[in-house]
């Protein structure tokens, strides 16, 4: 029985007014003194002419009652009663009783509803709801049908009465034939003989299996007290390799140390490289910025001489003689910043190549003696260039000079 079965019961027997008040607590145990009561009471107020005696003293006075009860509410409310449940007195009889109580507390209901609709009606005479009448003609159609198909086959049975009454008086007055009963007493005692002797059947297989079990159990226990005093002996030998092992352990652990310095210094030097690379990058980009300064500049001075002037051949020739000079030395300029290019985009090319050990210092010295050799024969070249663009300028300047005065008296 559930705690809101419990608590709807007495809901509902407090709505309908019973006099004592029902605790849940007293169906924990039977209790038959108070479903009893409860049980005349609901009968009294499903109909108050009934005459069921109250004597429950005996358990004979209690059997009777019950089925009293049983017969009343079958007969009048058509209502099933378990009245083995009714007998218990406890948390199963309950639920009997609100087979009960539920149709009276419906009951109540319904006329409290009706009770308010016929005060609505008095108050509004004029007004018709006609879809409230809905459900009740739908209602009450079902119930016609229902009564037509229930007296129709209660009438039916009612026909086939007097036949079963002969069938019914034949079977209870014929003798009861003792050949009959001996057959289905020697079957029934041969069923239950055989029955007997499977289950003895089944103790003797369990007692063999049980002795099969045991051997097992004795077995796998030998053979974990073996291999226990193996490992026990496993655990005490040193393994002959283990020296060895130990060795090669420290090995390694050396051997890792220098790694990681090794690592850490080729990581610096890697570094620093990148640096060096970086400070030769800016200063090669800071000889181009110049570099193109002096050819804007150089450019726009040639620009400026090649424009038409009205000043005198001495002036041009000034002019000319400026203007190669600054050539000259614009391009003695370009030619070193050119030989300084060279060496330097070959350093940026170059990949450094070592390892941890320091190299020979002969090779070092060798090879600077070898670069500080070609620097001076790449500025000997540039100076040579030099001279041989200086001289066509020269020839140029005196060509352009004006003839002597002399000869032109002799034109005259």
């Amino acid at each position: 029985m559930s705690f809101r079965d419990l608590r709807n019961f007495t809901e509902m027997m407090r709505a309908l007014g019973y006099p004592r008040l029902i605790s849940m607590e007293n169906f924990r145990t039977p209790n038959f003194m108070l479903i009893s009561e409860m049980l005349l009471w609901l009968v009294k107020r499903y109909e108050p002419q009934t005459d069921i005696p109250s004597d429950v003293e005996t358990e004979q006075d209690r059997v009777f009652f019950i089925k009293a009860v049983a017969q009343f509410m079958a007969t009048k409310a058509h209502i099933k009663l378990n009245t083995k449940k009714l007998y218990q007195a406890d948390g199963y009889a309950v639920k009997e009783l609100v087979k009960i109580t539920s149709v009276l507390y419906n009951a109540m209901k319904t006329k409290g509803m009706e009770t308010t609709e016929v005060e609505e009606e008095d108050g509004s005479k004029f007004k018709f709801d006609l879809g409230s009448k809905i459900a009740d003609l739908k209602a009450a159609r079902q119930l016609a049908s229902e009564i037509t198909s229930k007296g129709a086959s209660l009438y039916d049975l009612l026909g086939k009465e007097v036949e079963l009454r002969e069938v019914r008086t034949e079977s209870i007055a014929r003798p009861l034939e003792i050949n009959e009963a001996e057959k289905v007493m020697k079957i029934a005692i041969k069923n239950i003989l055989e029955q007997v002797q499977k289950t003895k059947d089944m103790l003797n297989n369990v007692a063999l299996d049980e002795a099969n079990l045991e051997v097992k159990i004795e077995k796998r226990k030998l053979e974990l007290e073996r291999n226990r005093k193996r490992l026990q002996t496993l655990q005490s030998v040193r393994p002959a390799f283990m020296d060895e092992y130990e060795k090669i352990e420290e090995e390694l652990q050396k051997q890792y140390s220098s790694y990681l310095e090794k690592f850490r210094n080729l990581t610096y030097l890697e570094q620093q490289l990148d640096d060096h690379h970086r400070v030769e990058q800016e200063r090669f980009e800071e000889a181009e910025n110049t570099l193109r300064l002096m050819q804007n500049r150089l450019k726009e001075e040639e620009k400026r001489l090649l424009k038409p002037g009205s000043n005198d051949d001495s002036d041009i020739e000034i002019q000319e003689d400026e203007g190669s000079d600054s050539e000259v030395e614009d391009r003695q300029l370009m030619k070193h910043h050119t030989a300084m290019e060279i060496p330097m985009q070959g350093k940026l090319n170059k990949r450094v190549m070592g390892t941890m050990q320091g190299g020979d210092i002969e090779d070092d010295e060798d090879s600077e003696d070898s670069e500080i050799d070609l620097d001076d024969e790449e500025e000997e070249d540039d100076m040579e260039d030099d001279s041989v663009e200086i001289s066509p300028s020269k020839a140029n300047r005196r060509a352009r000079k004006p003839e002597p005065l002399e000869e032109s008296d002799n034109d005259f």
